[in-house]
């Protein structure tokens, strides 16, 4: 069992490029609505429960696959926790119940900080709680770059670099430190787009206080109600 695990080519090609092209000319994307080490990129992110996926999918039915992917059982049974290390259990990985999904739109001298993800923690009022692991698939990256791995770390010891390809998928355990180094070189004004999901298992009571389905975008109302005009638009006859 490991810190983290990596599946190549998780999406068929043309899926994977269909699901870059309507992401990155989606009316949301803005400069990014997290905040601390992620200033600087791009993108909007979706908070949902188990309840709420099914609301999200009629919104967005792209994101089916990419759903049914990163969150099949099978593809991330191989994390262990580090307790289950230290203290020799190996407690099965809790089933997440909450997910945090944020396009993350990178260009050329830009990076991620180190940190923890812990996005779910204020709306849910956990103050400890860190997803059961996070999920990443690399949706594009510009040709002729270099740099901009995935560093992932246990305190001071580097446990994994995860260099992006298109299409690669890593999961990874929550608790991870982990950074985004800066790629150099590609065209001018191109981007590496990512599609990062926090999962998280929570209690009811906690689950209880996050909604059901938000979208997260700072593109302005006038994106939120082109939105609403085209779900509302009637079918042609």
């Amino acid at each position: 069992m490991s810190e983290y695990v990596t599946h190549p080519d998780a999406l068929p090609r043309a899926a994977l490029e269909a699901l870059s092209g309507t992401l990155l000319s989606s009316r949301f994307v803005a400069r990014t609505p997290l905040m601390g080490t992620f200033q600087g990129s791009r993108g909007f992110s979706l908070i949902f429960t188990a309840a709420g996926r099914p609301a999200l999918e009629e919104r967005f039915p792209f994101l089916r696959d990419y759903l049914d992917r990163v969150m099949e059982p099978g593809s991330w049974r191989g994390l262990r926790s580090w307790r289950s290390r230290w203290f020799g259990a190996r407690p099965e990985p809790r089933v997440p119940n909450a997910f945090y999904v944020n396009l993350l739109l990178l260009e050329a001298g830009r990076g991620v900080d180190r940190h923890v993800d812990a996005t779910l923690r204020a709306p849910s009022g956990e103050p400890d709680a860190t997803p059961e692991h996070v999920s990443v698939l690399y949706l594009s990256v510009p040709t002729g770059v270099t740099g901009g791995a995935l560093v992932l770390s246990r305190k001071k010891r580097t446990v994994g670099q995860v260099h992006p390809q298109p299409g690669l998928l890593v999961h990874f355990r929550g608790d991870l430190m982990h950074e985004v180094l800066p790629f150099q070189g590609g065209e001018d004004g191109a981007l590496r787009a990512s599609l990062v999901c926090e999962q998280y298992a929570f209690a009811p009571e906690p689950l209880a206080r996050l909604p059901a389905f938000r979208i997260q975008s700072k593109a302005g109302f006038a994106a939120y109600l082109e939105d609403h005009r085209t779900k509302t638009k009637a079918p042609p006859t």
